[in-house]
């Protein structure tokens, strides 16, 4: 089948049946905030068939520095009904699947009645976090989870390795600690950055345009790389 020209240039790159191959395959995304959200129109961009997007809450004036679907226009309107208006205006013939409720030990199980090729984990919940490497390495579903990226200026600092060989990451040290109590052997990879977080004095973090979104489009073409490898 000929791919349509919105994705001649992808096809230039990685050939006519891994460009129809990703149109077959779902990703899960919980959370679609400032790495969440790149993360899914990079994947809407790269002919992913199924966008499944999980997310509560709504688009707020703080979140336009770094989030893609933030916009004045976009202010209190639902994260996942934003996205989803994009990605339909990027590509109508992905199927998009929006989740739009807390995610919390009581209901993380109800995403996996979902068919999931690629779990993406950019939530900010670290409970929800462990449950859900548990349940990806439990179901064999192969996933990544987004460390922090908050309070970080140097977006060629961010790598995706397995969580034992993070340094400089808070959230990363509360999940290595949980992968050794738990006994995990499985390498549980994940996105993360190696810079020293800058100390603000405040227990918001702050954040920039430039490190979660690149954080997003690494995940993404991690994830796109999996796929075709296959």
């Amino acid at each position: 089948m000929k791919n349509q020209l919105k994705f001649s240039r992808l096809e230039k790159v990685i050939g006519s049946d891994n460009v129809n191959d990703l149109s077959k395959k779902s990703v899960l995304v919980l959370g679609v905030g400032g790495v969440g959200g790149h993360t899914v129109e990079a994947l809407a961009r790269s002919n992913i068939g199924t966008l499944i997007l999980v997310d509560y809450d709504k688009v707020e004036e703080s979140n336009i520095n770094r989030q893609i679907i933030a916009l004045n226009s976009t202010i209190g309107k639902s994260k996942v009904d934003v996205l989803e208006e994009r990605i339909k205006d990027i590509n109508s013939g992905c199927k998009v699947i929006k989740i739009d409720k807390f995610i919390d030990d009581n209901n993380y199980l109800e995403l996996f009645d979902n068919n999931i090729d690629y779990f993406v984990d950019a939530c900010d919940t670290v409970l929800v976090k462990k449950l859900v490497i548990k349940e990806c390495l439990k179901r064999n579903i192969p996933f990544i989870s987004s460390m922090g990226t908050g309070n970080k200026l140097d977006p060629s600092k961010l790598e995706i390795i397995d969580i034992r060989k993070t340094v400089n990451d808070p959230l990363a040290r509360l999940l290595r600690k949980f992968v050794k109590d738990e006994r995990i052997n499985k390498k549980v990879m994940v996105l993360s950055s190696k810079e020293l977080p800058i100390k603000t004095g405040e227990r918001t973090p702050g954040s920039t345009a430039f490190v979660p979104s690149s954080a997003g489009l690494l995940i993404a073409s991690y994830i796109v790389r999996s796929f075709i490898d296959k």
